[in-house]
């Protein structure tokens, strides 16, 4: 039994719980038939979205509006800058 642990020898002669976790979730992908072909169907749909999303809903605005990758390096410095600056005070009498 030690001989299949070589790296987490069993304590009291049977593995830990973690690594009996992990046994049991990989022998269970390991015997899937419809499971895999599900979850091929599923990755397969996440990449699909995602790239759709990326193509359609987050247009890469800094190539469109600068030339170089110097002026979007300045854009992005110049954009990090004013969002971390902190807000000017106003008082709560509005003044």
């Amino acid at each position: 039994m030690a001989e299949n642990y070589p790296h987490h020898p069993p304590q009291n002669g049977k593995p830990s719980f973690l690594r009996r976790v992990v046994e049991m979730y990989a022998g269970g992908f390991r015997e899937m038939t419809v499971g895999r072909r599900l979850w091929a169907l599923i990755l397969i749909k996440l990449a699909i979205l995602f790239l759709v999303f990326r193509l359609f809903f987050f247009p890469d605005r800094l190539a469109e509006e600068y030339d170089t990758d110097a002026e979007r390096a300045r854009a992005v410095a110049r954009e990090l800058a004013r969002r971390s600056a902190p807000l000017p005070y106003q008082s709560p009498s509005g003044n």
